[in-house]
């Protein structure tokens, strides 16, 4: 039996161009003779297709791509995933489902039965989880299907579900399992599913086709790594990270491989895989949106420079046009640092000092700020007027605006809305600071793109004399390591100082980052690199009390 594994790149509710695709792999797979072809987990409409999936008429249309595939599918199976309506009028009305289609026939639906309700995931909003188990016989094979989160409920092994359906599938004694997959990338998320993979293949000793979307939808980004593994828990291949990719298997070669044909597991690069991530992010973005141009302001500091360097790979450095808008408290070397990296890239940039705006506003306000000092009020009106010349271009030439804060920033709120928070994209919102950095090094790594001055000099918002961020916030290295463990692992103010941080380092960092969710609900949505993201994947009150 020969199996195509078909790792593709879906926009969704874009029915006509996702079917394109899935017709294009069926057209290959059929001439390379192919036995069946396997594609991901809602492929039909896109994952994850969030509201959408209330609409009739958007069900109605996924259920018109699965009769266009059936009368596509003479000579082969295709195993597609797609949304199905649960007859049942208790419980929720859909199922997310995997269609076994041969020869203009549908011989089997599986439903999927673990449903992530945590993170990004809100799928028991929308499906009904699956309650019955049964194989799949064709051309004398015996086929488990499962759907992602099926396969990682290893054994009952996880408290967040009461069954595991290959538990269940297994007694079937399938001949190998077919798993249709959107597993969204974070950097660590490639080894776990290797290490998940691997259980399975020990736990039940038949091989597992592994298939993952690839590609971003908005903030969630899928890196395919589609993965081939036989029953003794050998690795035959792993598709392409953040590329699209139909690849060819004899199932007998899968269970009886030379020693040729085993890989062994290959290291995973975290500042590579981020680096990757956030250019399909990017492309993305603008590519299923209908844009093509992206504008920021470029300070001459290192987020800035970083989010250039990426949005001109993504689009090119033709597309990338940045904006310079010195003031009194820009220091020259910062201007010059700004435009060799233009220059460096070979992208459009203007020199727009706000001088005068500013001076407007503070002449505007002057009644009302007599006697005041000067403070954070007349810093915020400098990036509101930064922000203010962005929108305005942005809106004039139908440029898309990113945003160039980082992680570290808009986790303790140093940063101000409507200013250097505008934008349509926040590209390094999910890059700690000490992460900027050593993506700037690696976009160097043949050479300098980035200026080393940018690099190196210390950083500072430039918003009144002589200012430098560590006037405001602790070091990057110390501050990052107590956000990572507070967001990312989720520790409490007790564990945090008994991990060795100090007492009034936390106290403060963690008083800032919850009184601080408010900017955060008013910013773009952030591209997604690591476990836990600002955006939908974090919830958290704006008026709890909770360390406050």
């Amino acid at each position: 039996m020969k199996i195509a594994i078909a790792q593709q790149n879906y926009h969704i509710g874009h029915f006509e161009a996702n079917f394109g695709k899935i017709n294009a792999a069926i057209e290959a797979a059929k001439a390379q003779q192919a036995d069946i072809v396997v594609f991901s987990e809602l492929a039909v409409c896109g994952y994850p297709p969030r509201d959408f999936l209330e609409f009739s008429d958007f069900i109605n249309r996924c259920q018109a791509v699965i009769e266009k595939i059936k009368a596509i599918s003479q000579g082969i199976a295709v195993v597609v995933g797609a949304p199905t309506v649960n007859p049942v009028i208790e419980g929720k009305d859909l199922f997310n489902s995997a269609y076994f289609i041969a020869d203009g026939e549908v011989l089997h639906i599986a439903h999927k039965a673990l449903l992530p309700t945590y993170d990004i995931f809100d799928e028991y909003r929308y499906f009904e989880p699956a309650s019955e188990f049964k194989v799949v016989e064709y051309k004398g094979k015996r086929i488990a299907l499962t759907i992602c989160e099926d396969i990682w409920n290893i054994g009952n092994e996880n408290p967040l579900y009461k069954i595991c359906p290959m538990d269940e599938l297994v007694k079937q004694q399938p001949d190998f399992m077919l798993n249709l997959s959107a597993s969204p990338f974070s950097y660590d998320h490639a080894v776990n599913r290797l290490h998940v993979i691997k259980a399975n293949t020990d736990r039940y000793k038949v091989p597992v086709f592994y298939v993952n979307n690839v590609g971003a939808q908005t903030e969630v980004i899928f890196d395919g790594g589609s993965i081939v593994m036989n029953g003794d828990g050998q690795l035959i291949e792993e598709l392409p990270y953040f590329e699209e990719a139909i690849h060819y298997y004899d199932l007998d070669a899968v269970n009886n491989p030379a020693p040729a044909d085993i890989k062994g597991e290959q290291a995973k690069d975290k500042i590579d895989l981020m680096y990757r991530a956030l250019i399909v992010g990017i492309r993305d973005y603008f590519g299923k949106l209908g844009f093509t141009k992206a504008i920021l302001g470029l300070s001459g500091g290192i987020d800035s420079a970083l989010v250039m360097a990426l949005a001109a790979d993504a689009l090119g450095a033709e597309n990338v046009r940045a904006i310079l808008m010195p003031s009194e408290f820009s220091s020259d070397h910062s201007v010059n640092d700004a435009v060799k990296l233009a220059k460096n890239l070979g992208s459009p940039y203007d020199i727009i000092p706000i001088n005068k705006a500013y001076d407007a506003f503070n002449e505007t306000l002057k009644p009302q700020f007599e006697g005041t000092t000067f403070n954070v009020t007349e810093e915020n009106i400098q990036a509101r007027s930064r922000g203010l010349i962005l929108m305005a271009l942005s809106n004039k030439f139908g440029y898309i605006l990113l945003n160039t804060s980082n992680k570290s920033e808009m986790a303790v709120g140093y940063g101000t809305l409507y200013g250097d928070m505008c934008g349509g994209l926040s590209v390094i919102g999910d890059v700690y600071k000490v992460e900027a950095y050593a993506l700037s090094r690696y976009i160097n790594r043949n050479g300098e793109i980035i200026p080393e001055n940018i690099i190196t000099k210390a950083p500072s918002a430039e918003l009144r004399p002589n200012q430098k961020d560590s006037d405001s916030l602790p070091d990057y290295d110390e501050l990052d390591k107590v956000l990572y463990h507070y967001i990312e692992e989720r520790k409490g103010p007790k564990e945090l100082i008994e991990m060795g941080l100090r007492e009034t380092l936390v106290h403060r960092v963690l008083r800032l980052v919850n009184m601080n969710e408010y900017k955060r609900y008013q910013t773009a949505p952030v591209l997604r690199v690591s476990s836990k993201a600002f955006g939908m994947g974090r919830r958290m009150p704006i008026v709890g009390k909770y360390l406050s």
